[in-house]
């Protein structure tokens, strides 16, 4: 029999019979990598683990703990999900049913109203067909013979799904009676699912393929784990999201509403423009001694702009329009073209480069009111863009830069994180040539600041490849927010040019990078993160006043001036209510200090504190308290 060649992640190759399956090669590898070999990748494309080698290949073994593997798992649940749905409801049609971060979800067509209290049912019927552990088979056919299948079933939208691919040939998966169109991996069979580690959670509304125009499907949304601890621990973290809910927390403490009069677009109250305004300082300082200098450009430009930037042909439907002397303008939707034309307003040498311009702009885009929610998905928001144009020679120096800014910042707030490479798009402007420098040069940057990373095929910006920043907050949940575009192809749009030092134009390169990413979205991660207790720098009341009655009042106001004068943000409870309940309402709202004053205080010169987290720290004098706020906050500790 013919012998093929598999080559291992490690450079180790082996030679096995041609038609070995990948779980053979898996367990031949070692018995324990075997059990847990879910899939496989051959060439870099995910398969079954029953596919069968039939000429040399790269190979990587995908095993159930690790992404990949849970991905593969989550999506054989989501078919296991719909297989359910079909048995218990009449004239049911599918939709999609990917895999998300936590979880999976199935959009389904029919005219029950399904809601949570038909989830018991529902996972009963999925444990069924687990217990009935169907073999899951994967069937390839063409594209007319496809569409010929789902006719038969009624599936309008698979037809719609399978019109759109570019192959020609279609992937299906089927387990019992039912059949999915899928390109997989799955499972080998249903029951290698486990019958107590997944959970429905909820039930939502979604457009077909998010166009409001289309019709509303019934979104279920669920997680399925391999180990039903990991159930457990997911569950406990959903509850403790509850609790941080950024939207209660915000109404809590007064930091932010979001009225009917403008849905998506948030109202800050005086306590958040506090937290706010201490996240713009912080960054303005950052930025000023990294060499930014800020710049700030029009909300309304137009059309003709986003038509050269190109933003006209890929987010003209989430731009807001206006006409202005009987001439199209649109609403921002990002900042780069205004931070170009700042460039391009006059000559420049190579001697200027390179040029960094930070900006806290105002950007608009049209989100679907199903998508909106809280400070998290906005139609207005805040980047903290900033665009550096460089010499090519520069690049390197100036990636390095930005990933030290970033990692300044991140830390100061607690925040671990982890990068992703996005790379090119399938609608991407510019040559495989260029694309292939950029992204060269963003992994060179990486390595360079030791950083680990993974590659997130496909989805860079459609001018560049990028650099994402995923943050971890203390629960575990992952956010992108920063992310560094190298972009080769803004400036050939634009004619950006500048004078080299043999007196002829060259084309700079372009950085574009943001860290908070926006504004109100980092605000409503670090309320979550927090849980609204945010650090005293921060916080928007740093100390609490609390007379013990009124004859202390005059006391506790000469002590508000004396720390407001040396910075501190503080404030006098002098309502006619019991101590215990004034310093359990500055517990509420999450504020650092309380500061008790009675006779005993008044007479000492000295402030009894007591902290949020900590209790009664005992009588202090008053500078000393006062020095040692101070260092707290200049420190932000």
């Amino acid at each position: 029999m013919k012998k093929v060649k598999v080559t291992l992640p490690d450079g180790s190759s082996r030679k096995y019979d041609q038609g070995t399956t990948i779980k053979e090669v898996a367990f031949d590898i070692g018995p324990r990598l075997g059990k847990a070999a879910v899939a496989g990748k051959v060439d870099g494309q995910a398969v079954d683990i029953n596919y069968a080698i039939s000429e040399d290949v790269e190979l990587a073994i995908i095993t159930i703990d690790s992404k990949e593997g849970l991905e593969v798992y989550r999506h054989t649940a989501a078919h296991v999900m719909a297989q359910a749905v079909k048995r218990l409801y009449n004239d049911v049609s599918l939709a999609i049913g990917p895999t998300i971060d936590d979880g999976f979800y199935y959009d389904f067509d029919l005219e029950d109203k399904i809601s949570e209290h038909d989830f018991d049912k529902i996972e009963s019927e999925m444990k069924e067909i687990i217990k009935e552990d169907y073999k899951i088979e994967r069937l390839e056919v063409s594209k007319e013979e496809a569409i010929a299948k789902m006719k038969e079933l009624d599936e309008e939208y698979k037809i719609e799904l399978i019109k759109d691919l570019d192959d020609d040939t279609v992937s299906f998966y089927q387990q019992g009676n039912f059949i999915d169109l899928c390109r997989g991996p799955h499972l080998p069979s249903t029951g290698k699912l486990k019958t107590n580690a997944f959970k429905l959670l909820n039930v939502a509304g979604a457009y077909w393929r998010g166009d409001e125009n289309n019709d509303m499907l019934q979104r279920i949304y669920a997680t399925a784990f391999y180990k039903k601890k990991g159930l457990k621990e997911h569950l406990n973290r959903l509850e403790e999201a509850k609790k941080r809910d950024h939207r209660k927390i915000g109404q809590k403490l007064d930091l932010f509403s979001l009225q009917d009069e403008g849905p998506g677009f948030p109202f800050f109250h005086p306590k958040g423009m506090v937290v706010r305004n201490q996240l713009i300082d912080f960054w303005k300082e950052e930025h000023r001694k990294a060499g930014y200098e800020e710049i700030k450009t029009p909300i309304i430009l137009n059309q003709q702009l986003w038509e050269q930037s190109g933003h006209w042909d890929h987010y003209s439907d989430d731009m807001y329009f206006t006409e202005i002397d009987e001439e199209n303008y649109a609403v921002k939707p990002m900042n780069c073209p205004g931070g170009i034309l700042v460039y391009k307003d006059k000559m420049r040498s190579y001697r200027d480069l390179p040029i960094r311009m930070g900006e806290l702009g105002l950007v608009h885009r049209h989100e679907l009111s199903g998508t909106l929610h809280g400070l998290m998905r906005v139609r207005n928001f805040t980047q903290d863009d900033a665009h550096i144009f460089c010499l090519p020679d520069q690049i390197k120096d100036e990636l390095s830069g930005v990933i030290q800014l970033v990692d300044t910042i991140y830390s100061t707030f607690g925040f671990k994180y982890s990068v992703e490479l996005s790379t090119r798009p399938d609608k991407a402007m510019g040559s495989d040539q260029l694309w292939a420098k950029a992204t060269a040069a963003l992994r060179e940057a990486i390595v360079d600041n030791d950083l680990d990373y993974v590659v997130n095929e496909g989805d860079g910006a459609f001018y560049g490849p990028k650099i994402d920043f995923q943050l971890e907050d203390c629960l575990g949940r992952t956010w992108q927010c920063g992310t560094i575009q190298l972009d080769f192809q803004m400036p050939e749009r634009f004619d950006l040019t500048y004078i080299g030092e043999d007196g002829e134009e060259h084309r700079p390169v372009m950085i574009h990078r943001a860290i908070y990413g926006s504004l109100e979205r980092f605000m409503g991660i670090l309320i979550e993160h927090y849980a609204g207790a945010f650090p005293t720098w921060l916080a928007p009341v740093q100390a609490e006043i609390i007379p013990i009655t009124d004859d202390h009042l005059d006391y506790a106001y000469d002590l508000k001036k004396e720390l407001e004068d040396a910075g501190v943000r503080v404030e006098v409870d002098a309502r006619q209510e019991k101590m215990g309940y004034k310093i359990r309402e500055a517990q509420v709202q999450q504020i650092p200090y309380m500061l008790i004053v009675g006779d005993n205080e008044v007479e000492d010169k000295t402030v009894s504190v007591r902290h949020r987290r900590e209790g009664d720290l005992g009588a202090t004098a008053v500078d000393e308290f006062k020095a040692k706020l101070v260092d707290e906050i200049e420190d932000k500790n």
